[in-house]
């Protein structure tokens, strides 16, 4: 399954690119603040970690682009944090010169989950698969630098557990660098 998401996603960069002089590739580190939410309690506390990765800007129109990102991502509660690699497929939409508005589709892999009380593996407890959508703002300065605000909305269940609908739910504050 990952090896076909990837090459989706280079099919998807390669028929999407006008030029490569018009890519921008890039890297971002930022915080999460992150809560799961399941039919057994209404809302578990929230918890912060960090959130780093690549990503590719693949402009389609002057105003439209196209923004595939690897991530590291820290989620769950307080009480379990699960680590995941995510892909957000990301479109922007630039409203002025640098200031985008983003919305996109997210899967993430599920790397660890532990307890926070008992330092308990509890990856058996969750999917290895996650999917949530993604809704942000993101504003790019002349130099390459940019700052980004996403709210990522679970629309999967990630729970294993019979009868216990659990999905994720974070905002990430990041900030980034294009090289190129």
């Amino acid at each position: 399954m990952k090896k076909r998401l990837l090459i989706t996603v280079i099919t998807v960069i390669g028929l999407t690119t006008g030029s490569a002089q018009e890519l921008k590739f890039g890297a971002k580190a930022g915080l999460n603040f992150a809560t799961i939410t399941n039919d057994a309690e209404d809302e578990l506390d929230i918890t912060s970690d960090v959130a780093f990765g690549l990503l590719l800007e693949v402009p389609i129109t002057e105003k439209i682009s196209f923004q595939p990102e690897l991530m590291y991502s820290g989620q769950g509660s307080s009480s379990a944090i699960l680590t995941y690699l995510n892909v957000p497929l990301i479109g922007k939409y630039y409203v002025v010169k640098g200031l985008s508005l983003e919305a996109g589709p997210q899967i993430g892999f599920l790397l660890s989950a532990e307890d926070t009380d008992t330092d308990a593996n509890i990856k058996d407890a969750f999917t290895s698969v996650d999917f949530s959508l993604g809704l942000g703002v993101g504003y790019t300065l002349n130099n390459g630098l940019f700052f980004n605000a996403r709210y990522n909305l679970g629309i999967a269940n990630i729970s294993n557990v019979e009868g216990i609908t659990t999905k994720n739910r974070f905002v990430q504050l990041s900030i980034g660098y294009f090289f190129f």
